[in-house]
């Protein structure tokens, strides 16, 4: 019984282990970042409030019979507002002292005198408290999956105009006071709407499981929640890339952790070496990480080399003289990545076949040995695309050893690697990636740093679309929304 006890102790710490499965990406959004969607967010909260719907208010008070509809919000000042982290996974929005101004449509009735016309009303001292819950949904996104508001509005008044103002005046009391319950009922509902359907509907747009080109794809799913302190929003992302024949294949992810520590730009992005490796990986299954080249396409100079190279095995084969050259680089196994400080560089292992194409004859195999490159790797960011450029760091050759004629080829190839082999590659890289970002949101003034097996790009974010460009984009069908009761209050 003692040993069975002991069983759960002894599992534990491989329990947490598995639980807490590193990321392959990081973001992390710091107080600088989140000023700037207080800003565009902002905007969003006035366009949200201005489109508020007040139902058709009547009733009567002794002689008095009043009916107010057709209301209209004609202004709103928010002076004072405040977008803030609160941990540990909350965003917390404040607005205060705010006004909103409204117009309506009276229809009064006092004892023989009947009336219509408009009204000019003004609410005063809003105060708006909005707490926003940031969760892992059940596919990995980021989502809003609560919001609690509490609204309240200080002072209202309305001005009436015409020949029984004073009346109006007296007797508006009623309405003002049934006026400032329904505006106030009817700002929370608004903001909830706002975040739970429509800020969803932008976070939809942040890619979660797509395609990177006709290969492979890349699962950018949230590991876990977010991570809220008081001056950062972390995000841990699984970073993997799968060929897309073999979809549910997992790349087990043994790399450093990230880890992110300044908070000095808006927003940061870590990369561990476990996100290239399993690009390179799903390219690798994938069947792709293979280059031809035939006839033409093979370096004159190059061609004259190999030739003179082989010429007793040509000469041999006399009807084939004259038959184009094909050099097919074939990797071997998947590329490795290594980040350091110094530096980002990819190994490659591959091999090399030389071979003649006889028109209409099978192919002659000159020559085939392993190879073993080295590529240095510029990392860095264009718009949310993620690029690597690749060159040449070092080159050799390994089993089986070379013969003396193969000497003279050493050169010829690395150039060949250089010149030739290295711009296709990078042809086909250029797109890049993107980064989990929503759309409308942009990195700007990119800085990228190497540690010891990660590197981070630091960045400020712009807005190339507002919020309510991409909110109208991605909107929603149309639902009936759900009010709370308009009864007002006794007066």
């Amino acid at each position: 019984m003692a040993a069975g006890s002991c069983l759960p102790l002894l599992l534990l710490p491989w329990l947490v282990t598995a639980s807490h499965s590193p990321p392959g990406c990081k973001i992390r959004i710091t107080s600088k970042g989140l000023d700037l969607v207080e800003q565009e967010g902002l905007r969003f909260v006035e366009q949200e409030l201005q489109n508020i719907t007040v139902s058709d208010l009547h009733g009567k008070e002794g002689q008095f019979h009043y009916n107010i509809s057709q209301v209209k919000v004609t202004d709103l000042q928010l002076a004072f507002s405040n977008l803030r982290f609160q941990p540990q996974q909350h965003l917390v929005f404040n607005i205060s002292n705010a006004s909103i101004s409204l117009r309506f449509r009276r229809q009064l009735l006092y004892w023989f005198f009947y009336d219509i016309g408009s009204i000019n009303a003004s609410a005063d001292g809003v105060h708006i408290h909005t707490v926003l819950q940031l969760v892992k949904d059940e596919a990995g996104r980021l989502k809003i999956s609560n919001v609690t508001c509490d609204a309240s509005i200080a002072r209202m008044h309305a001005g009436f105009s015409g020949t029984l103002r004073k009346v109006y005046e007296f007797l508006g009391t009623f309405i003002v006071t049934a006026m400032r319950f329904l505006l106030s009922q009817q700002i929370c509902p608004s903001l909830e709407h706002a975040s739970l359907v429509l800020l969803n509907s932008l976070l939809d747009t942040v890619p979660v499981r797509n395609d990177v080109d006709e290969h492979i794809g890349i699962d950018y799913s949230l590991l876990r929640d977010p991570v809220v302190s008081t001056d950062t929003l972390d995000l841990d992302f699984k970073g993997m890339f799968f060929p897309r024949a073999r979809e549910n294949q997992e790349l087990e992810n043994h790399a450093v952790e990230p880890v992110i520590k300044e908070t000095e730009r808006m927003v940061y992005v870590a990369f561990s070496e476990y996100f290239f490796d399993s690009a390179m990986h799903a390219y690798f299954q994938a069947g792709v990480l293979a280059i031809e080249l035939q006839g033409e396409k093979v370096p004159k100079d190059l061609e004259v080399l190999l030739r003179a190279t082989f010429f007793g095995t040509i000469f041999m084969l006399s009807p084939a003289v004259d038959a184009p050259l094909r050099l097919v680089l074939q990797v071997s196994a998947p590329p490795r990545c290594t980040i350091k400080p110094s530096g980002t560089s990819v190994s490659v292992s591959a091999f090399l076949n030389i071979s003649l194409v006889p028109p209409g004859r099978p192919a002659v195999q000159l020559s085939s040995m392993a190879m073993e490159t080295k590529l240095s790797a510029k990392v860095f960011l264009r718009g949310k695309a993620l690029r690597m450029q690749l060159d040449l760091r070092r080159y050799g050759r390994s089993h089986p050893a070379p013969s003396p004629q193969l000497f003279s080829l050493q050169a010829p190839l690395k150039t060949l690697l250089q010149l030739t082999i290295m711009p296709i590659i990078n042809e086909r890289t250029k797109k890049g990636v993107q980064i989990p970002l929503p759309e409308g949101m942009d990195f700007t003034k990119e800085v990228v740093t190497n540690h010891a097996g990660f590197l981070t790009v630091g960045a400020d974010l712009h807005f190339s679309k507002g919020l309510r460009e991409v909110i109208e984009k991605y909107r929603p069908g149309p639902t009936t929304p759900v009010y709370p009761s308009m009864d007002p209050p006794e007066l």
